[in-house]
């Protein structure tokens, strides 16, 4: 994709992704005209603003504001070309006790960015989803399946506007804010590493895994895919014997909302999904464009019927060492056991 003169902005960007995605972009794409980072954070945003200052990116642009404000949405949409919303109220567990606030954010404000990108002239449009948004149990997966639908039936509704919208969904980001594995090593100090279910598994994605699937979302959706990357799993056992091997680990037993494997795509999907290599991607049940030349153009294979993809019977893994590694490469370079 040529970002030649063309403007991008990221809703929650100052978050771990968001920022990711920027030096992504200005390392690989230094002729963007614009990056804007909007998010309702004003102390992130000052700490990100420092970390790319003016003077070495004058591409970048800082708007405060709550997806949850159209008007705000529509005025930062103006004369931008590609929309990444990152923006989402993501805790499991503050969404179970904080339910209304949650529907507000990851489902209000994904209309309102729908909305905003049909009142201004943004070409192309990639939302983040997650892993429990498939087969949902708890209110955060429940707004994020409501958030993706409402993104893939957009583009039923865009008219002759030719505006593309399309999801990425995706396990758990090594490293992120809230994450276990942070959470774990800053635990250790403690000599104590709670665990929640000893048989929990996770699917695992790396924060440049996350950048390069947006970013191919954002190169190559036709509108309405989902796309889902073929990623490992890991068991929260490992987890914890990689990060503190000499450490107690107490069962606490499982947060409100908390599953103990995780699914990206159901057997109900199957009959949507198409295995593209590097990616899955379910598409739509409808689509304004031809099924025959989407498969010839990606060299699509659909899977077999009942086809499911869960963290649990997933056929690749990591190890106690791998994640080591994994840590010290993605996390904190000066881990340690």
């Amino acid at each position: 994709m040529n970002f030649k003169e063309k403007s991008l902005l990221i809703t929650g960007g100052t978050g771990s992704l968001g920022k990711a995605l920027t030096k992504h972009i200005l390392s690989n794409h230094s002729e963007i005209r614009r990056l804007i980072i909007f998010s309702r954070d004003e102390q992130k945003q000052f700490q990100m603003a420092q970390e790319f200052p003016l003077d070495k990116f004058p591409q970048m642009r800082f708007f405060i504001g709550d997806v949850r404000d159209r008007g705000r949405l529509v005025r930062a949409f103006k004369d931008v070309d590609y929309v990444i919303h990152a923006a989402a109220m993501k805790h499991v567990h503050l969404a179970e006790y904080n339910p209304e606030e949650c529907i507000k954010t990851n489902i209000g404000g994904a209309q309102n960015v729908v909305d905003a990108c049909f009142e201004t002239n943004v070409e192309s449009v990639v939302a983040l989803s997650t892993d429990k948004a498939c087969a949902p149990i708890n209110l955060y997966g429940a707004t994020k399946l409501t958030s993706d639908k409402l993104f893939v039936a957009a583009n039923n509704i865009k008219g002759d506007n030719p505006i593309r919208f399309s999801v990425v969904r995706y396990g758990n980001v090594m490293g992120s804010n809230g994450s276990v594995i942070p959470f774990f090593i800053n635990k250790k100090k403690e000599g104590v590493l709670p665990i929640t279910e000893p048989n929990m598994t996770r699917f695992n994605i790396s924060l440049q895994g996350g950048v390069d699937m947006v970013m191919h979302a954002l190169n190559n959706a036709w509108g309405g895919e989902i796309y889902v990357p073929k990623i490992p799993s890991y068991k929260i056992m490992d987890v914890a014997e990689a990060i503190g091997p000499e450490c107690s680990k107490p069962i606490v037993g499982i947060r409100p909302g908390e599953k103990i494997h995780e699914e990206m795509i159901t057997p109900s999907d199957s009959f949507y999904t198409y295995d593209l290599g590097k990616y899955f991607t379910i598409l739509p049940a409808t689509h304004n464009w031809s099924l025959e030349e989407f498969i010839n153009e990606f060299k699509a294979k659909p899977v077999e019927p009942n086809f499911s993809y869960n963290s649990g019977e997933n056929e690749e893994w990591e190890t106690v060492e791998t994640l080591r590694n994994l840590i010290m490469e993605h996390v904190d370079p000066n881990f340690s056991i």
